[in-house]
């Protein structure tokens, strides 16, 4: 093939795109729609004829929290639809999205709680010149928010101040919330990924049939000999937990199955484990977005003290009382969190099948 020729043929081969793009040209301004965005503030002092100035500081904060919300929801309602898919293959590049974006999530929600310290530059003074106009509205209605604890798998009967919770939103967004909790949960399918979990099988363990009850098959039995004895005095009654926990289903509040709950906790003991990297990630991110939302409520429990003490928000609320409430009982992953009860150092731990040791490898 000559010079020319060549030419011609790379000519050819790229020639589409280049008509494509001067067909699309895109423009900054107009691909991010900054007419709408930055024309979205009407801060309710100027309409009253008032001097406020941190009102637009208040508008934006708010506005970018439900940027970051609906795209908190977006990586989540991705995970989830990963989850949802009839197999998911652990060693596969599905579990290495779902973490990563689990990742993501833990990395904005970290940025909402930094966030609160532009806020924390307006001060109580500055607030009230406008915070009577906004009466009822409040950031309680934020319903994207609600949405977020939804997906992960809060239940409206276990929010706080249910009554009051119900109160403060329009009838269609209460049904908008109550048609995702008609959704799998994050927390749903997490709890069915940990039942799948196959490590216990007979073909692991020596002398056992799989027809046992599950408080006997070896590891079990085992592992709960070696958690008693490291019990020290005022922890005894822990063995009760463990029985709870592991051997047990139909507990009030119970949300991950005792079966969820025992690959949970093999996941975290034998975790350096090659094929249990990624899990035991996914497992430690759904912790890490509990506790972001948690440090994200106690900032703004604070943020609320600082600026309107002991009186109630703008929507009606309690205030601080309300948000600490609030915080104390919206715990998606507890009991994920509550395994660490159940850990043993690494030198007491049981020792695994060569062949599972082996499965347990790439």
């Amino acid at each position: 093939m000559t010079m020319v020729n060549l030419a011609e043929v790379i000519l050819l081969k790229f020639a589409p795109y280049k008509v494509k793009k001067m067909a699309q040209e895109v423009y900054y301004p107009d691909y991010l729609q900054l007419d709408k965005i930055l024309n979205a503030q009407e801060p309710e002092s100027d309409k009253a004829g008032v001097e406020a100035h941190d009102e637009m500081l208040f508008i934006i904060i708010h506005q970018a929290y439900e940027l970051w919300f609906k795209q908190i929801l977006y990586e989540v309602g991705s995970v989830a639809d990963i989850m949802m898919a009839n197999t998911l293959n652990d060693n596969s590049p599905d579990l290495q999205k779902i973490v990563h974006r689990l990742e993501r999530v833990c990395v904005i929600l970290d940025l909402a709680v930094k966030q609160i310290d532009i806020l924390d530059t307006m001060t109580p003074l500055d607030f009230l010149d406008f915070r009577d106009l906004l009466r009822p509205a409040s950031g309680f209605q934020s319903v994207q928010f609600k949405v977020l604890e939804a997906r992960l798998g809060l239940r409206m009967d276990e929010r706080h101040g249910k009554k009051y919770y119900l109160s403060q939103l329009r009838p269609e967004h209460v049904k908008q919330i109550e048609d995702v909790e008609q959704l799998p949960s994050l927390l749903d399918l997490v709890n069915a990924w940990l039942e799948r979990m196959p490590y216990m099988d007979a073909q692991y363990w020596n002398d056992f049939n799989g027809d046992v009850n599950e408080k006997d098959h070896p590891f079990w039995k085992q592992m709960r000999e070696l958690y008693e004895q490291g019990l020290v005095e005022g922890e005894k009654q822990n063995i009760d937990l463990f029985d709870d926990q592991f051997f047990t289903d139909g507990r009030e509040d119970q949300r991950l199955s005792a079966k969820a709950n025992r690959s949970a906790l093999f996941i975290m003991l034998y975790r350096d484990h090659p094929k249990f990297h990624l899990p035991f990630r996914l497992l430690d991110g759904l912790l890490e977005v509990d506790n972001q939302l948690a440090t994200w409520r106690s900032k703004h429990i604070n943020m609320v003290h600082r600026m309107i003490g002991k009186r109630v928000g703008t929507g009606g609320s309690t205030g601080k009382d309300y948000l600490k409430g609030a915080m104390n009982k919206h715990y998606v992953f507890k009991e994920i969190a509550d395994l660490t009860t159940f850990l043993i150092d690494r030198r007491r731990l049981p020792e695994l099948d060569n062949k599972l040791v082996t499965d347990l490898g790439y």
